[in-house]
C-alpha cells in the first residue's frame, strides 16, 4: 500500500509532462497555414495535365460514364480559355455585389465601377497602394464570378504629393501591364504618370541650366491640372 501513492504520483507527473511537451508542437503547424493564392491566368497549357484529361475522358467513354467525359472535356476547355486570357462570359461579376464585398475591407474609402471591367477603389493611405492589396480585393471578388474580367485601380484618397495621387492598376489574374483578351487598357489618371515624370525631368534640367522661371512655369502648369 505504501508504494501505490508514489507510483500514482509519478504517473500523473509523466502524463502532465507529456501534455505540456505536445502543446508547442502544434503551434508551428498552425503558423505554416498560408492563405490561398489569388487566381492567375495566361499560363501555357500543361501538356501532361491535358493528356491526363484525354486519358480520363477515354476511360469514361469506354465505361459509359458520360458525366466523366463531360467533366474532362470542360476541364480542357477551361485550361485553354485561361491560357488565352479569355474571361468567362458565363460567370460575370455583379457590380453591386462586388461593391458591397469590397466596401467592408479595412482601408477602403469608396468603390466605384468606371465601366464593365474597370473598378476604382479609393484607399485611405499610400501604404495600401500595392499589388498585394489589389490581390486582396480580387480575392474578395473570386466567389462572385470570373475575376479575369476585372481590372482593379487603387487611388489614395488622402494624397500628400502629386505622385501619391497616381493610381495603381492591374488585371486581377494577370501581370502588371497585361490585359485580358478583348479588354482595353484604360487610363484613369488625368495625366499619365510617365508624362508627369518627363515634365519633372525637364524641370530639373531647367533648374540645372539656370532657366528657372520657365521650369517653374512648367511645374505650376503641371500642378494646376486637376485629378479625376
Amino acid at each position: 500500500m505504501k508504494t501505490t501513492k508514489p507510483i500514482a504520483t509519478l504517473a500523473a507527473c509523466l502524463l502532465a509532462a507529456a501534455c505540456v511537451a505536445e502543446t508547442p508542437q502544434h503551434e508551428p503547424r498552425a503558423s505554416t497555414i498560408e492563405a490561398p493564392a489569388p487566381q492567375r491566368a495566361g499560363q501555357p497549357v500543361d501538356p501532361l495535365k491535358t493528356a491526363g484529361h484525354i486519358a480520363a475522358a477515354r476511360v469514361a467513354a469506354i465505361t459509359g460514364n458520360q458525366e466523366g467525359v463531360r467533366q474532362n472535356m470542360e476541364a480542357m476547355t477551361e485550361d485553354v480559355r485561361r491560357a488565352m486570357k479569355l474571361p468567362d462570359a458565363g460567370r460575370p461579376i455583379d457590380p453591386e455585389s462586388a461593391r458591397a464585398a469590397i466596401r467592408t475591407m479595412p482601408g477602403v474609402r469608396s468603390v466605384a465601377w468606371l465601366d464593365r471591367s474597370n473598378l476604382l477603389v479609393r484607399i485611405t493611405g499610400a501604404e495600401l497602394r500595392t499589388y498585394g492589396f489589389i490581390d486582396q480585393v480580387c480575392q474578395r471578388l473570386e466567389p462572385l464570378g470570373d475575376t479575369l474580367a476585372v481590372v482593379v485601380h487603387l487611388r489614395n484618397a488622402n494624397p500628400r504629393t502629386r505622385d501619391e495621387a497616381d493610381s495603381l492598376g492591374r488585371n486581377c489574374q494577370l501581370a502588371p501591364g497585361d490585359v485580358a483578351l478583348l479588354q482595353r487598357e484604360r487610363k484613369v489618371d488625368s495625366l499619365d504618370p510617365a508624362l508627369r515624370a518627363r515634365f519633372r525631368a525637364d524641370t530639373e534640367r531647367g533648374r540645372a541650366s539656370g532657366s528657372l522661371p520657365q521650369a517653374t512655369g512648367n511645374r505650376a502648369a503641371l500642378d494646376a491640372i486637376p485629378e479625376m
